[in-house]
């Protein structure tokens, strides 16, 4: 029997799951490898570490991170989406010991108090709605220990006039309110009502999406 789609008030592209690897490098304007490589960057990742990816797709991310991390070191990146047919798509193309893919909404995680080292969305939190990012915020600091590392790399506010044109066509085109909440700049104060560090902007692409970086206080781990 086929996994059902966790539910979510949340949009989930099952629709799209078999045309999505061919769609996004697309979208993404033929910049997907530098991009996803620069998140990766950020992770500053070490081979024992486990990493969860918040809506994770068809996997490519999870499987970029999981290649830095040891399976026999307990290194493991799990990717997430509610979407059951993504999940299907990666486990069948990117699954392996170090990359794991579970059928799950980002905002209700089935995960123990800081059980990943870092927590990594890529395009994601533009699709739910404002109640349902910071519910998705609060569970990844949850899911944390102290000085575990968030990246996230999404919509937020235009900087050039292409990014302010894509981004409200986007906006009014896919009738999705949720993406007008990033694109007006919340993303960073729902990171720290939710407890983390002051994000910093790493990196800007496209004009109108920004990496982010911060962390969950304590550790000693140093600065995002």
């Amino acid at each position: 029997m086929d996994e059902r789609s966790a539910v979510t008030r949340g949009r989930t592209l099952d629709h799209a799951a078999k045309v999505y690897d061919f769609c996004e490098p697309i979208l993404l304007l033929g910049k997907q490898g530098a991009y996803n490589r620069e998140i990766v960057a950020l992770l500053e990742l070490e081979p024992s570490q486990r990493v969860l990816d918040l809506g994770c797709g068809t996997g490519e991310l999870t499987r970029m991170i999981a290649d830095n991390l040891d399976a026999a070191r307990g290194g493991q990146a799990v990717g997430v989406d509610a979407a059951a047919k993504m999940i299907q798509v990666a486990r069948k193309k990117r699954g392996n010991d170090a990359c794991r893919f579970d059928v799950v909404a980002a905002e209700s995680l089935p995960y123990e108090d800081g059980a990943f080292d870092a927590v990594v969305s890529s395009l994601f939190f533009h699709h739910v709605d404002l109640e349902l990012k910071q519910r998705t915020l609060t569970e990844s600091f949850r899911v944390l220990p102290p000085g575990g590392k968030l990246v996230i790399a999404d919509m937020h506010l235009p900087t050039t006039w292409m990014g302010w044109l894509v981004s409200w066509t986007s906006r009014w085109f896919f009738m999705q309110p949720q993406i007008a909440e990033n694109i007006r700049g919340m993303l960073p104060g729902l990171m720290t009502e939710a407890g983390f560090s002051p994000p910093l902007i790493r990196a800007y692409y496209f004009g109108y999406i920004a990496i982010f970086t911060c962390q969950k206080p304590g550790g000693g781990h140093g600065t995002a």
